[in-house]
């Protein structure tokens, strides 16, 4: 993946082109490079400079325009063999064959016919005024440049695997918020609503003194739901309330809670934190929506490594505690994802939710 990503990124052909230019040009390196069909050695004269030349610049470009720089590249060496050189420069020729393999979108198989049908006058030409190459010299040669090319072709399909699943992992990730999104509003919503409703009701037979309690208390669920929403919708990570708080809430809805936390929090909680604060408030809706008015007992304790919810109704009635479901079903995925446990049922009349959330998780 990391050669794939490097290798398209073009910034080492410059460098790799002044290097084949330089390295040319040095006298202590003529008629040591790349030797295909037996031409007698010349000495470096203008038309080997450029030759070289052709053979060198066009990899500057060569990611830009594959196909061009190919071209140039394979006539800069066409000359070098034929006219004898044999320059340090006939590296350039694998390269720009592997730079095309790999940078090449469309008209793939067309480039590489092309290049093996120019190849064989080459052959031909050298086979002819050389000095003996062997056919199975040539096919080997002409071999190994179908393996340069085979090379970028692998680079090419190696990048876009990683392409692919890196925009298969973002579309997880996306679907993965969206759920996460549901799952928050649900809870928020879910839970303050539900307040609401039940102390309206509730109003309804009240008056005097209660009447107004029991509505200031809508309207404080009401401002408490508003500004849980913002948070949620403002930031899309909404921080959350105390536990204490959260069944005080509970408690001026008409439900007699009793509320036990032992233990210090972990530092830091990482997700642990929210995901059990959910746990309790998922539970404490259940109960006003199908036992309220009943004893709830809410037991938290925080651990070194976990944080243990425990949350029991006495007398949950005819009405099943997982509402629709989507509240409890995703708790237990989200506490699923961090490695804990969670479980709710039926128990001794009423109902209960128990969750173990390894402390410090990540979500």
């Amino acid at each position: 993946m990391i050669i794939a990503r490097r290798f398209g990124s073009g910034v080492w052909y410059a460098p790799i082109a002044l290097l084949l230019f330089a390295g040319s040009l040095v006298p202590a390196l003529h008629s040591h490079g790349t030797q295909l069909g037996g031409m007698p050695a010349r000495p470096f004269d203008a038309l080997a400079v450029v030759a070289v030349a052709l053979q060198c610049a066009p990899l500057v470009v060569c990611r830009r325009w594959p196909v061009i720089s190919l071209a140039l590249v394979s006539i800069g060496f066409a000359v070098d063999q034929l006219r004898g050189y044999h320059s340090f420069a006939g590296t350039a020729l694998p390269i720009a064959l592997a730079t095309a393999g790999f940078a090449l979108e469309r008209r793939r198989l067309l480039t590489a016919v092309t290049f093996s049908v120019a190849y064989v006058p080459l052959a031909v030409v050298l086979g002819h005024f050389g000095s003996g190459e062997s056919v199975s010299g040539f096919v080997t040669f002409y071999l190994a440049l179908v393996l340069a090319w085979c090379v970028g072709t692998w680079l090419r399909s190696t990048r876009i695997a990683e392409a692919e699943r890196r925009r298969r992992v973002a579309e997880e990730t996306r679907t993965a918020e969206r759920t996460r999104i549901a799952r928050e509003l649900h809870d928020v919503v879910t839970h303050h609503v539900t307040a609401m409703v039940v102390q309206a009701e509730a109003a309804r037979y009240l008056t005097g003194d209660r009447l107004d309690q029991s509505l200031a208390a809508v309207g404080d669920t009401g401002r408490l739901a508003l500004t849980d929403l913002r948070q949620l919708l403002d930031v899309l990570n909404p921080g959350h309330g105390t536990l204490r708080t959260l069944v005080e809430q509970t408690r001026r809805a008409g439900q007699p809670v009793e509320f036990t936390e032992r233990g210090t929090p972990a530092e830091p909680a990482g997700a642990a934190g929210p995901v059990a604060y959910r746990v309790v408030q998922e539970a404490l809706t259940n109960a006003l929506k199908y036992a309220h008015g009943r004893p709830t007992s809410v037991q938290v304790h925080h651990g070194e490594r976990d944080i243990t919810v425990e949350v029991g109704t006495d007398g949950a009635g005819s009405a099943s505690p997982g509402g629709s479901g989507r509240g409890l079903d995703g708790l237990r995925e989200r506490v699923g994802d961090l490695g804990g446990d969670f479980s709710a049922g039926r128990r001794d009349g009423g109902f209960y939710v128990r969750a173990r959330i390894p402390a410090g998780s990540t979500s």
